[in-house]
């Protein structure tokens, strides 16, 4: 990607161009207790997210009751959050100390690239834990032998690397020039937000970005709503999975619907010329709230994980 602003904000001087070297962040809000509010916020968010991901993921590791298909993914999802969270929580404190942050054009750059990696990275994870659940559920004597572990792994290793591919064809497309604006409406470089500014054609980005969003966004979506219907289907037919079906399925569920209601509202709806103050808060839903959701949906509707947790302080203590 091709990055360029002239050397003043007039735009007579667009021969004058010269390399960006920054962008400047608006943030969340500008008023002075508001971003000690939000800088309280965050750092607890953070450290709560980073705790509780963090937990599952050793849980998953130490524990040999946790080293099944689901918990596997689980723990995947969980390490994509921590990652995710990561990307963005240190740029959003800046903004809290600064009026406005400034970020270099490399560091925007590979903001860009890992977050919207990771994103569509939670996006494939959620629909593949669906298909295990529906596995485990409807062929039940089967399970093992289809989520065995090289399945597994190689589903894994599948779904980062696409993730990764799929954000280098949208921000590889096409090169973007910028002339003289460098100030992005987000608290993050949001993909869109910078995209808004760019004075060159963006039409193959912006038809990228959409094909991609369909693709990492509506598809998984609809996979995982079909997957569950027909859950919902055998459950009916078969009642000894019902207990199964509801202790699994419930916490899954209830994630889907967080992440997924906030992420297809931001990016699969008509795209206007500038970024909103709504656009914004939205992603900070399903940027920071979602991941500190994640481990409490699941340890506090999942009886093996906390016999696991109490497991692993027993064993600590007899240490």
């Amino acid at each position: 990607m091709i990055l360029n602003f002239p050397v003043t904000g007039n735009m007579d001087d667009w021969d004058n161009r010269t390399t960006v070297t920054e962008f400047v962040l608006l943030g969340l809000s500008r008023q002075p207790h508001v971003r000690v509010a939000l800088f309280v916020f965050f750092v607890v968010t953070y450290a709560a997210t980073v705790a509780g991901n963090g937990l599952i993921v050793v849980l998953t590791v130490v524990d040999s009751h946790l080293h099944t298909p689901m918990y596997f993914f689980l723990s995947n999802l969980a390490f994509i959050d921590i990652c995710y969270i990561t990307v963005a929580v240190p740029q959003m404190l800046a903004h809290c100390i600064k009026d406005k942050p400034i970020i270099p054009l490399g560091s925007c750059f590979a903001q860009m690239t890992i977050g919207t990696s990771l994103a569509q990275s939670e996006c494939f994870m959620l629909a593949v834990m669906a298909y295990d659940r529906f596995v485990a559920i409807c062929s039940p004597l089967r399970y093992t032998l289809i989520m065995n572990r090289k399945v597994c792994v190689g589903v894994a290793v599948s779904l980062w690397c696409s993730s990764f591919v799929l954000t280098a064809v949208v921000l590889f497309s096409q090169p973007v020039h910028f002339c003289y604006r460098n100030v992005v409406n987000h608290f993050i470089c949001e993909v869109q937000a910078v995209l808004k500014l760019a004075c060159s054609d963006t039409h193959l980005n912006g038809l990228s970005w959409q094909i991609t969003c369909v693709f990492t966004l509506l598809f998984p979506f609809t996979f995982i709503l079909v997957t569950y219907g027909r859950i919902g289907l055998a459950v009916l037919r078969i009642r000894s999975a019902r207990g199964k079906a509801l202790s699994t399925c419930g916490s899954h569920l209830a994630v889907v619907g967080i992440f997924y209601g906030t992420t297809l509202s931001a990016y699969l709806k008509p795209q206007t010329k500038t970024f909103t103050d709504r656009d914004k808060m939205v992603a900070v839903f399903y940027a920071i709230v979602t991941p500190m959701l994640n481990p409490l949906i699941y340890s506090l509707r999942n009886r093996v994980v906390k016999r696991a947790f109490w497991r692993l302080i027993g064993r600590k203590a007899e240490e």
